[in-house]
């Protein structure tokens, strides 16, 4: 029985084994280039975010006159044709303003601040400067920037995409020719998006009539990495 054993142990000892062999090859002879592309469009709408900022002796006099001046503005908005769906407060805050750091006292609270944000969207462009012209007008002193945007923005991305791909292939075939290969199949397709944000404006709370807004036009971006397999 032990002597068995002992050629069942030698014979599975015996079978070659490769480390190699069992390791996928994917990682060896590719290409992975990054492709790019930037679309220009006409925006056809905008969110505004907007907002009132209030100061009061105590935090229930601050938050209430900051609501108060806060519903005019609303109530301006929906006469000037912002449907309710289009409103959405983004932030709420309320905070003490303490002095006396500067005199090397002890440090302390003079008033309180209110601040309420709105995110208005505004679907006819050309009513845009009028919007803002009314909810100044009201009481909004505080505006945290204007995005432009594209209600169906898929049709202009897909086109991105498309170009992107295309970037991808031309750079991935320069390289294969550069290096004397040829390029095999796609074997890794990954997308990138960048968006940037908006830039805070704060402003005094007087009316201009209209406030002046060129909308310009918008750049829908997009990047890919792709992965060729060079042919053999």
């Amino acid at each position: 029985m032990r002597a068995f054993s002992y050629l069942l142990v030698s014979a599975v000892l015996a079978v070659p084994f490769s480390l190699s062999a069992a390791l996928p090859a994917l990682a060896e002879g590719t290409i992975t280039v990054a492709g790019e592309a930037s679309i220009p469009a006409t925006p056809d709408m905008a969110t505004v975010s907007l907002g009132v900022t209030t100061e009061g002796k105590t935090a229930a006099e601050a938050m209430s006159a900051n609501s108060e001046a806060l519903a005019g503005v609303i109530a301006r908005l929906k006469a000037a044709g912002i449907a309710e769906q289009d409103l959405q407060t983004t932030s709420l805050s309320l905070n003490p303003n303490w002095v006396g750091y500067d005199a090397g006292q002890t440090p302390t609270i003079s008033n309180y601040i209110a601040m309420n944000m709105l995110n208005v969207r505004v679907r006819d462009l050309a009513a845009l400067g009028g919007v803002l012209d009314a909810s100044i007008a009201d009481g909004a002193n505080t505006l945290n920037g204007i995005t432009f945007e594209l209600a169906s923005p898929r049709p202009v991305l897909d086109e991105a995409r498309k170009a992107a791909v295309a970037d991808a292939a031309a750079k991935a075939a320069l390289y294969a020719t550069a290096a004397g290969v040829s390029l095999g199949k796609v074997i890794a397709i990954s997308e990138q998006q960048n968006y940037g944000g908006p830039t805070p404006v704060f402003m005094e709370a007087k009316a201009a009539s209209p406030v002046p807004v060129a909308t310009g036009q918008i750049a829908m971006q997009t990047s890919v990495s792709i992965t060729y397999q060079i042919a053999e």
